[in-house]
């Protein structure tokens, strides 16, 4: 596998001064030569020559070539790779060179709308940013075929594949899910990401996602499930709390021994006081003007 290797170029700005003085100096030349013929001079071998100075001159204009910042200009020569220069600037190098710039700096996108089923089989619909930038030149230009598209295809296979590791949302308390466990995911996603355009180059800076819903199919389906499981879980902490207060109003009766109740009486309390604390509407109270039991 090819590995990125830096060059270095010659700085362009003497270059170009030494070219352009060397454009001008041919024509001079062949003027004087042509008012020697003049005088009876044989001036064609000379001019021959300045033009073949001046033809070299025009070809190595060819070599110049402008790096911008955060930028790598890869150099190849007849198909092999010569190296990769990255000091900004004005460059001169070899006019064969063939010189392509491959850019340095962060870049992002986000991946389309991708309709996939989730671990459960759910149908969902799942997009993310990945943020990525290029670190190998020689790996990007020549390992794939266009790292840009590559870089877009296998983010989106990465997705699909997360998609199917994990739940849309968690039923168990420790089961990390899509909408639930956003960080972890995250971090998945990254590594995965990662790992399959190492290849390219390309390192990824952050991916996380973007848009998470369930497909319209089931939409409104799984939003009934999840407002009865909401409604579980609240019933679910309320009669709990009824029981500790039904608990702690029975120790406290008995250890101040405001009154002595027995087992049916105790029985009828409890009934009475969870239906109290679970009832959804007020209870109406009715006051009792006989005895205790009667």
């Amino acid at each position: 596998m090819l590995k990125e290797r830096l060059v270095s170029a010659w700085s362009g700005i003497p270059v170009l001064l030494l070219a352009i003085v060397m454009l001008i100096v041919p024509v001079v030349g062949i003027i004087v030569a042509v008012k020697g013929a003049e005088f009876g001079e044989k001036p064609v071998a000379v001019i021959i020559t300045w033009i073949l100075v001046w033809i070299t001159d025009l070809i190595c204009l060819a070599g110049f070539f402008t790096v911008q910042p955060n930028q790598g200009v890869v150099l190849t020569l007849f198909g092999k790779y010569v190296g990769t220069v990255t000091a900004p600037g004005l460059r001169f190098a070899n006019p064969f060179y063939t010189k392509k710039a491959v850019s340095l700096r962060v870049r992002n996108f986000e991946t389309s709308k991708l309709k996939v089923n989730d671990q459960d089989g759910n149908p969902i619909e799942i997009a993310a940013v990945v943020v990525w930038k290029v670190v190998d030149t020689a790996d990007a230009m020549f390992q794939v075929d266009n790292y840009e598209n590559y870089v877009h295809v296998q983010s989106e296979a990465a997705i699909r594949n997360l998609a199917t590791a994990y739940p849309y949302d968690s039923h168990e308390e420790h089961q990390i899910s899509l909408r639930g466990h956003t960080t972890e995911v995250a971090a998945h996603l990254k590594r995965e990401i990662h790992d399959r355009l190492a290849v390219a180059g390309v390192e990824v800076i952050e991916a996380r996602i973007s848009y998470l819903a369930y497909a319209p199919e089931i939409a409104a389906a799984m939003l009934r499930r999840q407002q009865a499981s909401a409604v579980i879980a609240a019933r679910q902490k309320i009669v709990e709390g009824a029981v500790g207060m039904v608990e702690m109003a029975l120790d406290l009766l008995s250890q101040k021994n405001v009154v002595q109740l027995d087992g049916e009486q105790r029985a009828a309390m409890v009934q009475n006081l969870l239906v109290v604390l679970c009832g959804e509407a007020s209870a109406q109270p009715v006051l009792n003007t006989g005895t205790l039991q009667h």
